[in-house]
């Protein structure tokens, strides 16, 4: 993979989030890593001068065992493959890393950088630092049906703000 600057990203993130997906990992090889598939989120700027901060925005449940990992990881990642990987992708989003090696049922290969892991099928990686954590509350929902459909059981997600701090590109 290969450095570029974030002013250099050219993708649509409706694309590339909604409907190719990507995987959100924690962690690194010394303290140990997990990953899960998201669907949701944003990237874009915020604070900061001049334009503000290159951010990407995260959603965890509470239950999800990556949540503890990017509790504990000043560091996470997003990680975008190419469609013939959408098999694995699906495959980490209903299988626990509670219950054992996922990531190598999926038959992806993890990359260790200092603090963070990616995954050298990714087409593309954002390495995040973490700058503001918040959970979404009952009370901020102004289309209340957001609950009913998103949050049956009120497991309200986490959101997690970072700051892009390197973009990773296949090539």
């Amino acid at each position: 993979m290969k450095k570029i600057d974030v002013s250099q990203l050219q993708m649509n993130p409706m694309e590339l989030i909604a409907k190719e997906w990507m995987l959100l990992t924690a962690g690194c090889e010394e303290r140990g890593y997990n990953t899960m598939t998201a669907s949701w989120g944003h990237l874009g700027s915020l604070w900061g001068h001049g334009g503000g901060l290159p951010t990407a925005v995260a959603y965890v449940r509470p239950q999800r065992y990556t949540k503890a990992f990017m509790d504990r990881e000043e560091l996470y990642t997003l990680s975008f493959f190419p469609q013939e990987y959408k098999k694995a992708l699906g495959y980490l989003g209903s299988h626990s890393g509670w219950d054992g090696d996922k990531v190598a049922a999926a038959g992806l290969t993890p990359v260790f950088g200092e603090g963070y892991t990616y995954f050298a099928e990714a087409k593309l990686v954002l390495v995040c630092r973490k700058l503001y954590v918040a959970p979404l509350v009952e009370e901020g929902f102004v289309d209340k049906s957001i609950i009913d459909e998103c949050y049956p059981g009120k497991d309200f997600h986490d959101m997690y703000i970072g700051q892009i701090c390197e973009v990773l590109v296949k090539g």
